[in-house]
């Protein structure tokens, strides 16, 4: 199955990130393999490039995309549809068990 995802690249604390076309059966984060580069974020100046024309016919073909990708394409206009949250929902706390004795 393929993905469209965000691969970190860049040096400490000066964050940038590819958005890249991956099989997530063969690709490992780890490597860094990917099939194709649809695009780049820089965090910095907030400068997002993209290449519209392959990440519609990716998703035409099935590919999936990430949460935080889909915000992003979402924001540029570039598919429609809703934002996404990709933040965790708040657990509830846990209470105390009281000491016996």
């Amino acid at each position: 199955m393929l993905k469209i995802r965000l691969q970190r690249t860049g040096s400490k604390n000066n964050a940038s990130f590819r958005i890249v076309l991956t099989d997530s059966k063969t690709a490992v984060k780890k490597t860094g393999s990917y099939t194709k580069v649809l695009g780049s974020h820089d965090v910095k100046s907030g400068k997002v490039i993209l290449d519209k024309e392959a990440i519609t016919k990716a998703v035409a073909n099935g590919a999936q995309i990430s949460n935080t990708v889909h915000n992003m394409l979402v924001k540029e206009n570039v598919i429609e549809g809703k934002i996404k949250n990709v933040l965790p929902l708040k657990s509830k706390t846990k209470k105390r068990k009281e000491l016996k004795g």
